[in-house]
């Protein structure tokens, strides 16, 4: 059922996602091709904010602090399995591996080496504070219109 809660959350961890994913690009390989990086990133945090962060509005302050740090969690997650599973395609098509169980292993490795990279002080406390502020936004809108 859609509400203020839901929506909140969703909203505040898509531009979560969008702040952090300008905050990567700096970080990778000079001419790296990007495409839609940032708005798959956009899009992931809309579903994690909806599904994962929504639906547990109204609990109390500190499950809201909780709340959106599970959300955050959840958003480099599937950010990372994805951005993952696109790099690892892309090197499929050229022939990279020897077969598929190869390629699945390489999503990992992939995301592992991504979530390396993302692991530098200004991104780590804008993931958290972003976070918690997430969280306790999704709780306000529940508090203020349900």
């Amino acid at each position: 059922m859609p509400d203020a809660a839901r929506l909140v959350a969703a909203l505040s961890l898509a531009l979560l996602a969008f702040i952090v994913s300008g905050q990567i690009v700096p970080l990778m390989p000079e001419g790296m091709d990007f495409g839609y990086f940032t708005w798959v990133n956009v899009g992931i945090g809309l579903v994690c904010g909806w599904g994962i962060m929504g639906k547990r509005a109204g609990r109390g302050i500190t499950n809201a602090i909780n709340n959106g740090i599970t959300g955050m969690v959840a958003l480099v997650f599937w950010g990372l399995f994805v951005q993952g599973t696109y790099e690892m395609m892309r090197l499929a098509m050229r022939h990279r591996y020897d077969g598929p169980l190869e390629a699945i292993g390489a999503i990992f490795k992939i995301g592992i080496q991504y979530g390396a990279t993302m692991l530098v002080t200004h991104i780590v406390v804008t993931l958290l504070v972003g976070g918690v502020l997430a969280g306790l936004a999704t709780e306000y809108a529940w508090r203020t219109w349900r």
